[in-house]
């Protein structure tokens, strides 16, 4: 079974191609002119052995606020389409990454319930050039378009590179266990017997 979804969005703001393989080797061909967001991107990708491309341009002259929206939207939808009806995976992932001095731990539920609940306060209002509260804007688009409980704990840290990095690593790592086929599931894993 595949599971693999692409998309296409273009709005006055952006245009995106995203594909996204859930059962990948970790490769990312990934450009979004927003340099930071494609370092994040790249980890999520390495760390969680998907396989993903983004092409995205917008309109980085404002802010990187749309780009960095719209790519959370793609990246949600592709998730959502790639795992169809969620038969035979683990559902619930949970990692704790450590990045120097800081703790981030990322825990998931691919419920089909969005909801974002983000516990990070970052020492400073901006990595270079990306302004850090965007990392809850496209934490919080990713699970509204996957339909996933996302939940998000930077338990401590001061240098928030590292923080926000850690928290990327982890959102890899617990997305791939929760989307891994699991033998001993037969069919939803719910009592409900949807997801």
């Amino acid at each position: 079974m595949e599971r693999f979804a692409s998309v296409e969005r273009k709005t006055n703001e952006t245009e995106i191609s995203l594909k996204f393989d859930v059962d990948g080797e970790g490769n990312s061909s990934i450009k979004t002119g927003v340099p930071f967001m494609t370092h994040m991107l790249d980890l999520f990708t390495k760390h969680g052995k998907f396989d993903l491309t983004v092409d995205a341009n917008g309109d980085t002259d404002v802010d990187d606020h749309h780009t960095t929206e719209d790519i959370g939207i793609c990246l949600g939808q592709t998730l959502l389409e790639a795992l169809g009806d969620k038969r035979g995976i683990k559902r619930y992932g949970n990692a704790f990454i450590p990045m120097d001095e800081a703790l981030a731990q990322v825990v998931i539920d691919l419920s089909n319930r969005p909801h974002l609940e983000f516990r990070a306060e970052f020492p400073s209002q901006k990595v270079g050039t990306f302004d850090t509260e965007l990392v809850h804007e496209f934490l919080w688009k990713f699970a509204l378009e996957a339909r996933m409980n996302l939940h998000v704990v930077v338990h401590y840290g001061h240098n928030t590179h590292h923080m926000i990095e850690a928290i990327f690593k982890a959102l890899g790592r617990a997305l791939d266990e929760a989307t891994t086929i699991d033998p001993r599931v037969k069919g939803i894993p719910s009592t409900k017997g949807m997801l």
